[in-house]
């Protein structure tokens, strides 16, 4: 395997790098800069403007080079296909097929009829199930229909739904696009006392069903907070045999499952080749398709659907996911940036930036390549981030003025429909605030502009002098910003794929497995090696 640093393109944008640059300032008031830097996913409600990153059209060409150098087409072929990308643990990844392609079946798909029969008949019992509780048919050990469902567990098998459900709250019970059901979704992941309390204290046993989500059903924090919800049932009278009725598992070890208790009409299954934290569309959605419906989470597969088609067929130029991924290299690599901040405007999508902060991270926080050599140049970025607007009268502060260059990918909503009287004005200050904060980190204001500036509030020419520098702003900071025409079922299946194909780019870049997380799996061996040691 050729090192990324080996190849022409790469040493070609090392050597633009070290060349002055611009500001952003001046790149800014190129003519025809933002038109021409705008790129749309058809069939996504999704539109990406990347005029604000910090790069011309002799390092946006290397970098699609470096793409083609890298092989990034084929190794994205490969994964669709099914082949074995996932070295370390010789296995496929192929979360992309959870979700299908639009318009094929059986063998028309890239994985196969076997993978893509599997995949349906599983969705298949996901959804009739998710009716049969929002229906009222699913009842408990009492005769009493189910009205909270409790999922418990952690990482990809809590983040992703968890997330999910906030960012499609209308669709939820007690939402504006909610259908009839009334049965509440509830999650819970940490293991400490005070979140599962907090969870139960208000609920009914008789009339809730607690999902446990682990794919190897031994997840210590997951069986911790499982045993505690089963003494719950059992503290109320719900003991034995009845608990069945209680009781979902989900999981990748039936077997496992089984031998706790859980009944196999109960017991949701997916695959070895389905990472965690690439697992919503799978039966680890079955919270989600219980909050939203059925209808619903078949929009959000159709969603990632959609970006895939668009990933495999767009031009590396205008391909979303590509655009973003050759933008954070550059960012990462050139201009030696070692975070990036996602700033996520719409209020429901408060838990997104924790969500792709685990899918990135856990992902490309890796320091050997696949080849089992070190890594020669940096790789995954530190991922944080969270709302716009609560960030604004926060961290945007060292943003602004500090000594830490932080790139930005802001998220917006062009299209809000929330049934409040003054909505409207609402979702105007929410994006203005967006396209505010871009700019002005974009261009920031200099001391000449910011004299002026405290002047014109009535300072006199020496008081300004004194402030001035204070007041001044280094801008040239790079953001790029993606659109959604709405906030739907679709568009957020769409935009969690993007990020998903985001995270593939950067690792086929820099020769690394985004499937494999060895660095998580020290930590829980450690744990069971501490917990022997006090036996």
């Amino acid at each position: 395997m050729t090192s990324p640093t080996a190849l022409p393109a790469w040493q070609q944008l090392a050597a633009l790098a070290a060349a002055p640059q611009p500001h952003l300032r001046e790149r800014l008031a190129s003519p025809g800069r933002e038109q021409q830097m705008q790129a749309r996913a058809e069939g996504t409600g999704i539109q990406l403007d990347h005029s604000r990153q910090a790069m011309d059209s002799a390092v946006w060409d290397a970098l699609i080079e470096l793409a083609h150098q890298a092989q990034v087409p084929a190794q994205r072929d490969a994964m669709f296909r099914g082949d074995t990308i996932n070295t370390s643990e010789q296995r496929a990844v192929l979360h992309t097929a959870l979700r299908g392609t639009p318009g094929a079946s059986g063998s028309d798909a890239p994985w196969g009829d076997a993978v893509q029969q599997l995949v349906q008949a599983e969705l298949d019992r996901v959804c009739t199930f998710t009716e049969r509780v929002r229906a009222g048919e699913v009842k408990g050990s009492t005769g009493q229909a189910i009205t909270d469902v409790v999922n418990i567990g952690i990482g990809g098998s809590d983040l992703g739904p968890r997330m999910a459900a906030d960012a499609l709250a209308p669709w939820c019970s007690g939402g504006h696009h909610a259908g009839k059901s009334g049965v509440r979704v509830h999650f819970v992941s940490n293991p400490d006392a005070w979140a599962l309390h907090s969870t139960l204290r208000g609920l009914n046993p008789a009339t809730t069903l607690i999902i446990v989500a682990s794919k190897t059903f031994t997840t210590q924090e997951t069986m911790t907070n499982a045993a505690s919800a089963r003494r719950w049932l059992a503290d109320a009278g719900i003991e034995g045999a009845a608990q069945s009725q209680h009781l979902v598992a989900i999981t990748a070890a039936p077997q496992k499952s089984s031998a706790a208790g859980y009944p196999a009409e109960h017991t949701f299954t997916f695959w070895d080749w389905v990472g965690g934290r690439y697992s919503i569309w799978s039966a680890l959605g079955l919270p989600l398709a219980i909050a939203i419906g059925a209808k619903a989470f078949r929009e959000f597969l159709a969603g990632g659907q959609a970006m895939d088609a668009h990933f495999r067929s767009a031009p590396l130029a205008h391909n979303l996911p590509v655009i973003l991924a050759l933008s954070g290299v550059w960012n990462r690599n050139f201009l030696h940036c070692p975070t990036q901040l996602l700033s996520t405007y719409p209020s429901r999508l408060v838990r997104f930036a924790p969500f792709v902060q685990q899918m990135d991270m856990e992902s490309n926080g890796k320091r050997m390549r696949k080849d089992g050599q070190p890594v020669d140049a940096d790789t995954g970025p530190i991922v944080w981030g969270g709302l716009g607007i609560d960030g604004q009268h926060a961290y945007f502060q060292l943003l602004h003025q500090g000594t830490h260059r932080v790139p930005v990918e802001f998220i917006g909503v062009l299209n809000e429909d929330t049934p409040l009287p003054l909505a409207a004005e609402h979702h105007r200050v929410v994006n203005l605030n967006l396209r505010a904060q871009a700019q002005a980190l974009a261009l920031g204001r200099n001391e000449a502009d910011t004299l002026h500036a405290l002047m014109a509030e009535g300072m006199s020419a020496e008081q300004a002098e004194v402030f001035v520098s204070q007041r001044s702003f280094a801008g040239d900071v790079p953001s790029s910003t993606l659109w959604l025409d709405a906030l739907t079922p679709h568009s957020l299946g769409a935009l969690i794929a993007l990020y998903e194909h985001k995270v593939f780019t950067q690792a086929a870049i820099w020769g690394i497995n985004a499937y494999d997380q060895w660095g998580v799996e020290l930590g829980k061996t450690m744990a069971k090696s501490m917990e022997k040691a006090a036996d």
